[in-house]
């Protein structure tokens, strides 16, 4: 069926004149998760991943994806005509460069502009004129190919009350509005949909997961566009965004407006609108290309938030606790699976108060699955829990008082030496950037040796970052924060960490064929001591859940770092013993105890 559905794209392609076809997994806004209306790169290869890139040329058909997917991309691949490209390894070409080899001299690449960001499309732009080659970006092929395509999502909209947000929209706007005037823009062309829906206080269900609102937005001194489904409001949620001054328009309408802009001083992220848009866009505008204003504005949580942050990872650990508790009196007692423990942790959130669904698919993976540490159990690959080795469960939910993430590796049964000392060591890597202490100005580039030193010490390493930023109700991976050692500048996040921001601490090890383990909690930026040096930040951490005792090797560790466990796991039992009782209570009290 792929190869079916290669076949026809090249068939189109070779009416068009295309001697490429470049397949991001993206939507129109840039977005890191898509619906599946947007799932084109999927349908073409079968690979599921939340990320990767394809490029199909007359002969041949390339997929490039990152560290997280190179063992899963392996298997879905298999038997199909697609070739797996892993990222940053030696001898992988660059997206980029494959496509201007497989261009010729005065032919043409071709994709859908409304889903290839500005940037790269200009950057291709640039590099396929130097070899009298052209972009065709007005036609989505796939849309042909794909005849049973699903809807484009057009959900409700609701209104995120005050006492939730911290902040009213109209404070929000005429922050923007300032931020818009030291930058000298007339007009902000905002596509981002977490940047809208923190911006106007709204949430939504276009994407699965991250609550928000398929639309655009355009903001001047005085007036501001929401380019919308009109079908997703109500009289309720219209009159409110009427309340804030906005006018409401037909969401496709975007590219029509664009095309009325004339003279204007345009601020947008190249990174994150789309190329279709930019295209749109008059040369007698001048584009300020910058971040957008609103990704540092809401990365920097409100007291309120924090506060409801703090109640919401207080109502996930209960949960997280009482799944540990169930899942280790259980262990060869009842049949488990990877698909019924996943069901069991997510019908326990479910049931939680205030609880709104998830804020990513649960990974719930045993064994070897889990060293695809982005792995998503299926029927196919379901696979018995055994009570031996280890069971990851990476998981979050999205609640009224914000959004969680949390993963937690469990000992099913005996473990081999190595499993014992890679457990140990991913924990003592966690604690430790938890633990540190830095002067204002550091990045996460800065912190990332805290964690790594203990894998680099022995010739081991981790293909992720080792944290990212979180939203507040709105998308698990928010930028720009991140914690990580190798620079990637097109992600943007790897900027200097302010008090408020929430990232993960996430290290882990990944076996092919054998194990793979994670630890994650989400910590908090906050103050420390001002001095003659500067100002000194931390972190609290926010996850308040226990940690498997029984895959730790006490001997690997240093005596502070046994104190950080001990000191994490008697503010957890403080935390969450008020929330139990009975078994749940005492099966807490003996899983925090003092190692």
């Amino acid at each position: 069926m792929i190869q079916e559905r290669l076949n026809s794209l090249r068939t189109l392609m070779r009416e068009r004149g295309m001697d490429a076809y470049l397949v991001p997994t993206a939507d129109f806004h840039e977005s890191e998760y898509v619906g599946d209306y947007f799932k084109c790169r999927s349908f073409m290869t079968g690979f599921t991943g939340s990320a990767g890139t394809l490029v199909v040329t007359l002969e041949d058909a390339a997929l490039w994806v990152d560290g997280r997917y190179f063992v899963q991309a392996g298997n879905q691949l298999k038997g199909s005509s697609v070739r797996l490209m892993k990222m940053g390894e030696e001898g992988v070409p660059e997206i980029s460069d494959f496509i201007i080899d497989a261009v010729k001299e005065g032919g043409c690449l071709g994709f859908d502009g409304r889903v290839v960001d500005s940037f790269t499309g200009l950057e291709l732009e640039k590099r396929l004129d130097e070899k009298g080659a052209s972009v065709k970006y007005q036609e989505d092929l796939i849309d042909q190919v794909w005849t049973d395509r699903p809807a484009l999502s057009a959900r409700p909209v609701w209104i995120l009350k005050e006492e939730f947000a911290g902040k009213s929209a109209s404070e929000k706007l005429s922050d923007l509005r300032g931020e818009m005037k030291k930058a000298g823009a007339s007009v902000h062309v905002l596509t981002s949909l977490d940047d809208i829906a923190w911006l106007l206080n709204i949430r939504g269900d276009d994407v699965r997961c991250n609550p928000v609102v398929l639309s655009y937005l355009a903001v001047t001194g005085t007036e501001a566009f929401l380019f919308i489904n009109p079908q997703v409001l109500d009289q309720e949620t219209e009159a409110y965004l009427k309340g804030l001054g906005i006018t409401l328009k037909p969401y496709d309408e975007i590219y029509e407006y664009i095309k009325t802009l004339q003279n204007e001083k345009v601020l947008l992220e190249t990174a994150r609108v789309n190329y279709a848009i930019i295209r749109g866009l008059d040369s007698s505008n001048e584009i300020i290309n910058q971040m957008n204003p609103t990704v540092l504005a809401k990365a920097v949580k409100n007291p309120v938030e924090i506060e409801n942050m703090k109640k919401a990872h207080i109502k996930d650990g209960v949960v997280m606790a009482r799944f540990a508790c169930w899942l280790k009196k259980n262990i060869g007692k009842i049949p488990m699976d990877e698909i019924s423990l996943e069901k069991k942790l997510d019908s326990m959130r479910f049931e939680t108060e205030g609880n709104l669904g998830l804020s990513f698919d649960t990974i719930s993976a045993y064994g070897a699955n889990a060293a695809m540490c982005h792995y998503s159990a299926t029927e196919e690959t379901n696979t018995p829990v055994e009570p031996r080795g280890f069971y990851l469960v990476d998981s979050g939910g999205q609640y009224y008082e914000g959004t969680t993430d949390i993963t937690r590796t469990f000992a099913m049964g005996p473990l081999t030496k190595e499993e014992k000392e890679h457990y140990t060591l991913v924990l003592i890597s966690m604690l430790r950037l938890g633990d540190v202490k830095f002067p204002y100005g550091a990045r996460g580039l800065t912190l990332d040796y805290a964690a790594r030193q203990v894998f680099w010490d022995r010739g081991l390493n981790f293909n992720h970052g080792t944290g990212h930023g979180v939203g507040y109700l709105l998308n698990v991976h928010e930028r720009p924060v991140g914690i990580r050692w190798k620079m990637v500048p097109e992600r943007m996040d790897s900027c200097v960490l302010e008090p408020g921001m929430i990232s993960s601490d996430e290290p882990g090890i990944y076996i092919e064929g054998s194990h793979g383990i994670r630890t994650e909690n989400l910590m908090l930026c906050v103050k420390r001591e001002k001095n003659e040096y500067g100002q000194f930040l931390g972190f609290e951490y926010l996850t308040c859940a226990p940690i498997d005792l029984d895959g730790v090797e006490k001997s690997l560790m240093t005596d502070h770092d046994v104190e950080l466990l001990n000191r994490y796991h008697a503010h957890v039992y403080e935390t969450l013993s008020p929330y139990l009782e009975g078994e749940e209570k005492e099966w807490l009290k003996e899983a925090t105890r003092a190692i």
